[in-house]
C-alpha cells in the first residue's frame, strides 16, 4: 500500500485481493472498535460489493451478502459491531432515505457501508471514509481516503495490518 496524503491507494489483481482488503478494513474496524461510515464509489462491476462482501465476512458473518440493489440496506445485526450495507443505485430522491428512517441506522458503534452515496446527497451523513474503485491494467485500484479524524485513525490501523505481500 502506497499512501499518499490523506489518499492510500491499493492495487487489486482480482476479486480475491478486494475481497481481501475488505476483510482487512473489517480487521482494523474490531482494532479501532468504532463505528464508521463508508461510501464506496465506482462504477457498475467495479467491485463495491465484493469489497463489502469481504468486510462484512471479515466482522462474522458466514452467509452469503448480497447486494441490496432493490432492497436499499441489508442488515447485519447479529455482528459486533452491528453492520448495514446500503446500495442507492435505484434510489429517485434522496428524501427517500428520510422515510426508511435512514439517521437511525448511524446511531453507536455501526458501521454502514454505502454503494452509490451519491444519490443520497444531502440527507447522508458525513463519511469517515470514502474508497473510489477504478479500472487499473488487468485489475482494479482502490484509493481510499480519510474525510474525519476516525478515518485516518482506520487507514493508520489497516496501513499497521497489512503487510507489503498483501498488495
Amino acid at each position: 500500500m502506497k499512501v499518499q496524503g490523506a489518499t492510500q491507494t491499493v492495487f487489486l489483481a482480482d476479486e480475491a485481493k478486494t475481497e481481501r482488503l475488505g476483510r482487512h478494513l473489517a480487521e482494523a474496524i474490531l482494532s479501532v472498535k468504532q463505528g464508521f461510515t463508508i461510501f464506496l464509489q465506482g462504477t457498475l462491476g467495479m467491485g463495491k460489493t465484493t469489497l463489502s462482501r469481504g468486510l462484512i465476512r471479515g466482522l462474522g458473518h458466514q452467509g452469503s451478502v448480497k447486494s441490496p440493489t432493490y432492497t436499499l440496506v441489508e442488515p447485519y445485526e447479529h455482528l459486533s459491531p452491528i453492520a448495514y450495507h446500503f446500495d442507492l443505485y435505484r434510489l429517485g430522491d434522496p428524501e427517500e432515505l428520510e422515510y426508511v428512517g435512514i439517521r437511525d441506522y448511524f446511531q453507536g458503534d455501526n458501521v454502514c457501508l454505502i454503494e452509490w452515496a451519491e444519490r443520497g446527497q444531502g440527507i447522508l451523513p458525513e463519511a469517515d471514509l470514502v474508497i473510489r474503485l477504478e479500472t487499473q491494467h488487468e485489475g482494479r485500484s482502490a484509493a481510499i481516503q480519510a474525510r474525519t479524524d476516525r478515518g485516518s485513525q482506520l487507514i493508520y490501523t489497516l496501513n499497521r495490518l497489512v503487510t507489503p505481500t498483501d498488495d
